[in-house]
């Protein structure tokens, strides 16, 4: 268990000095120690504490304190496992259980990286919120990459493998989506300050979070929209390249029909046939002209 004051800059502090000083703090636990840092923190949760049922970012108002989830996809892997992150906030401190060391890597990045790292308890989970939101831009700049490259192979007529690489894509963009969609909800239930934990003066950090998430989940559905489109532009590629082996064997039926005509009537040997006899070159001679003029009409109706 790890306690940080809440202060200009988040000091870590010991359990005898927090009961001495008795100052507002953050928590920082494992599952295993929850019940001794709810006790700690004079926390009152009516649930069970248990962040394998975790799969949302969700935010529950409870009489004695704020209960919330995180729920975040692995930028490296957004179909794969997540961080799993249950956070409780009452009058005066906040509770963060994570059986990973993830929470605490977001801790170290805003001692080092800001200034004013959790002067107030709003402050903090607006910085808390901000750390695994601040690389998601740059995230979603790599997946534009990666579509307008593949929407330049499509251009070229380079389709294939095209659908074993875009399926994947829409699908990771997908979850991005619900993931921001949950996040700006998060952000607007804690403005909405049911419990009246915060104070009104800050609950402008929790509007700066639902419109970033907004931001991102808007973008997050242009590139989806964007995907949308490379994939009709392959799609019309594949149609072409059909039309165009239709069209191929089309022709190839049109001129070996007539022959297959000539053929079959020869082959009958009827007495009084025209050429019955030693007409091979003639029948030659007649096919050879039934394909040129099918060749002819087919370059007159640029068909070839």
């Amino acid at each position: 268990m790890i306690i940080l004051a809440l202060g200009e800059t988040l000091e870590p502090i010991d359990e005898e000095q927090f009961k001495a000083e008795d100052r507002s703090a953050v928590f920082v636990a494992t599952s295993k120690e929850s019940k001794e840092v709810m006790e700690l923190a004079e926390m009152v949760y009516e649930g069970d504490i248990n962040l394998q049922t975790v799969s949302f970012c969700r935010m529950e108002a409870q009489q004695e304190c704020l209960a919330g989830s995180f729920c975040i996809p692995k930028l490296l892997d957004v179909l794969g496992s997540r961080y799993r992150i249950l956070f409780f906030i009452n009058q005066r401190h906040i509770v963060i259980i994570d059986d990973n060391d993830f929470s605490w890597r977001l801790i170290m990045r805003i001692r080092q990286n800001r200034t004013k790292q959790g002067e107030t308890r709003e402050h903090f989970i607006y910085n808390f919120i901000g750390q695994f939101m601040s690389r998601d831009v740059e995230t979603l700049g790599c997946y534009e990459s990666l579509i307008m490259d593949m929407e330049e192979k499509v251009m070229d007529g380079v389709i294939e493998g095209f659908q074993n690489e875009i399926m994947p894509i829409r699908k990771e963009l997908l979850t991005l989506r619900g993931y921001y969609d949950q996040l700006m909800d998060m952000g607007k239930e804690l403005e909405e300050n049911e419990n009246g934990f915060f104070a009104k003066k800050r609950l402008k950090y929790f509007g700066i979070i639902a419109d970033r998430a907004d931001r991102l989940m808007g973008r997050t559905a242009h590139l989806l929209e964007y995907a949308k489109q490379v994939q009709d532009a392959y799609q019309a590629q594949v149609d072409a390249q059909q039309n165009r082996n239709m069209q191929f064997l089309t022709v190839i039926s049109t001129i070996f029909f007539p022959l297959t005509l000539i053929t079959g009537w020869y082959g009958m040997n009827f007495r009084n046939m025209p050429e019955l006899e030693n007409g091979y070159p003639g029948v030659i001679i007649l096919s050879l002209v039934v394909i040129a003029g099918c060749i002819f009409i087919f370059k007159k109706k640029k068909i070839l």
